[in-house]
């Protein structure tokens, strides 16, 4: 028996779960809650996402990318971050890399994403 895992799993809620699936590349939407002296608020940050670090969902990481101003912000949000209320998947984008790092070098309409484009599939009759 494995007591780590255990207790691991006793301790988790597992939030990861309830999120949608996303990737490097994608834009998202998260709604997370900030604390300012007795108040509590909720702020959405939305941008691109940079990167997914982490194998397990209580060591993994995403980093997201926005401009705001003129001025490149990027957050890192742990997956298992009890003040993240929602996670919503805004668009699906179309990279090659797991890692775009390269969008910090550019900016105006080359930073722009390629948004993937879904083709519905007929059921057969």
């Amino acid at each position: 028996m494995d007591y780590i895992k255990i207790v691991e799993q006793a301790f988790s809620q597992n939030k990861a779960a309830s999120y949608p699936e996303f990737k490097a590349g994608d834009t998202i939407t998260v709604t997370y809650r900030i604390k300012e002296g007795d108040k509590e608020r909720l702020q959405k940050f939305k941008g691109v996402v940079i990167q997914i670090c982490g194998a397990t969902p209580f060591t993994r990481t995403f980093t997201i990318r926005k401009v705001s101003g003129g001025i490149g912000v990027e957050r890192i949000f742990p997956y298992e971050l009890p003040s993240i209320e929602s996670i919503e998947l805004n668009k699906v984008g179309k990279v090659r890399r797991a890692r775009i790092f390269y969008l910090r070098n550019l900016s105006g309409k080359k930073a722009r994403i390629k948004e993937k484009k879904f083709v519905a599939k007929k059921a057969d009759e």
